[in-house]
């Protein structure tokens, strides 16, 4: 019977230990027990958990010793760290450790239950989660997924997507994963040069073979034979280079500019493109048959406005190396300003909120980034209301409030919502239906005093 993933968890609290692991068994994972840190490490050495869960203070090996042998000996594990002494400076040690999260007991299981969904769906377990690519959303895994199964195979791909969405990175991964890993990667950016140029960046010259030809020059094919070329905004290459393109992936042959030797590599090409090619094609401004060459393979990555559950370990990925880049003691942001990066639509993408948290780092004056340091991320007030009084107003009240609020927020998005509130998106539609269905109570019109 296939489980939602493995936990192990190690306390030297019997009690606890025994109801923890009953209530995540009941969840459906599945969960072993160790009565303390050398037993914990002794297990996950025989078996990888995709997340261990270690109290902080246990005889012999202690959780924050666990969490460094685990960190050197067995790399990509998530560790959550739990401590009925909670401080300041323990939380901010274990996570400078290396420590996914840091807990205080008792512990709140419902934050607990959805940090574990969070990593295992992040595929964080050694062997699962691809070289740079940060992201725990369906559309991420199944790219994940897909690349993979690819990384072997010498055909084409096509990745499709907006700016800024890491399609280098996702290139960069395949080529990792695969036979040529060993061999050169080699970037091309197609709209960054006109034709004459470009033809001679792909395929090399022959001195005297034009104007400024004053040596021979090879070309970014014949330097990636055995290896990979990537082509950046494939979609922007001239009609006349199409004819040449398409030649030399249907044999693999080519000519430098200015000789008549034929030249033979083995290169695998992945293009990547922001612009519509199946629109292009019927525009007559791409070539079908460039295109279904290209498209062997095809993987889309989604904007980060469709996918924002995503946002927080990019933010914890992002903070972390602006951080160490900068000698800055920088470890989170706070809470307000999570939501307000859930919130926002990121029109940049990943690249912007990678710039955006670079800045702050590098401005900021304390460990937490506060949400001033974010100037786009300003939100407006909505005007002439407020919330509900507390206390005053039933739990109800709150969550009708918390829920149209946070949708106003975000354009109306159900799926960017629930990321924000941590419930699913069914339950924001669910409860969106049942507010515009109910009559309007004077509880909910009230104006600011």
């Amino acid at each position: 019977m296939a489980t939602r993933g493995r936990l192990l968890i190690a306390d030297d609290e019997p009690l606890a230990l025994q109801t923890l692991g009953r209530l995540l068994a009941a969840e459906g994972y599945e969960v072993a027990l160790a009565r303390d840190g050398s037993d914990a490490l002794r297990q996950a050495m025989e078996a990888p958990p995709d997340v261990l869960i270690a109290d902080l203070r246990m005889p012999g090996l202690d959780g924050q010793a666990l969490l460094q042998r685990v960190r050197s000996e067995i790399p990509g594990t998530p560790v959550v760290i739990m401590s009925a002494h909670g401080s300041i400076r323990s939380a901010v040690d274990a996570l400078r450790a290396g420590a996914e999260d840091y807990l205080t007991k008792p512990v709140n299981y419902q934050e607990l239950t959805s940090l574990i969904e969070r990593l295992v769906a992040a595929g964080h377990g050694p062997g699962e989660a691809l070289e740079g690519v940060v992201g725990a959303s369906p559309p991420m895994k199944e790219i994940a997924r897909v690349a993979r199964q690819v990384a072997s195979s010498p055909s084409s791909i096509l990745i499709t997507g907006e700016s800024g969405t890491g399609k280098e990175v996702i290139a960069r991964a395949i080529h990792a994963l695969g036979p040529r890993a060993g061999a050169p990667f080699v970037k091309v950016s197609c709209a960054a040069l006109p034709e004459t140029l470009l033809e001679s960046e792909l395929f090399g010259h022959e001195r005297g073979a034009f104007t400024g030809a004053l040596a021979r020059r090879a070309g970014r094919f014949e330097l990636a034979d055995g290896g990979t070329v990537f082509l950046d905004e494939v979609g922007d290459i001239p009609p006349a280079m199409q004819v040449k393109l398409l030649r030399f992936l249907q044999e693999k042959q080519f000519e430098r500019i200015g000789a008549n030797r034929t030249r033979t590599v083995d290169v695998r090409v992945i293009a990547a493109t922001h612009r519509d090619l199946e629109q292009l094609v019927r525009e007559k401004a791409f070539r079908d048959d460039l295109y279904y060459r290209l498209k062997v393979i095809e993987l889309h990555v989604p904007p980060l406005r469709e996918r924002p559950e995503d946002i927080p370990l990019l933010v914890r990925h992002f903070v972390q190396a602006a951080a160490a880049a900068n000698g800055r003691h920088v470890t989170g942001v706070t809470d307000a300003t999570l939501a307000a990066m859930m919130a926002s639509p990121w029109p940049g993408n990943v690249r912007e909120l990678e710039n955006a948290i670079e800045r702050a780092v590098v401005l900021s004056r304390g460990r937490l980034l506060e949400p001033g340091l974010f100037p786009s991320l300003a939100a407006p007030a909505r005007a002439g209301t407020r919330g509900p009084a507390i206390p005053g107003s039933s739990l109800e009240e709150i969550e009708k409030e918390a829920i149209l609020r946070t949708l106003e927020a975000v354009g109306g998005s159900s799926t960017r919502a629930a990321a924000i509130l941590r419930i699913s998106p069914r339950t924001i539609q669910y409860k969106r239906k049942q507010y515009l269905e109910e009559p309007p109570r004077p509880r909910d019109l009230r104006q600011p005093s």
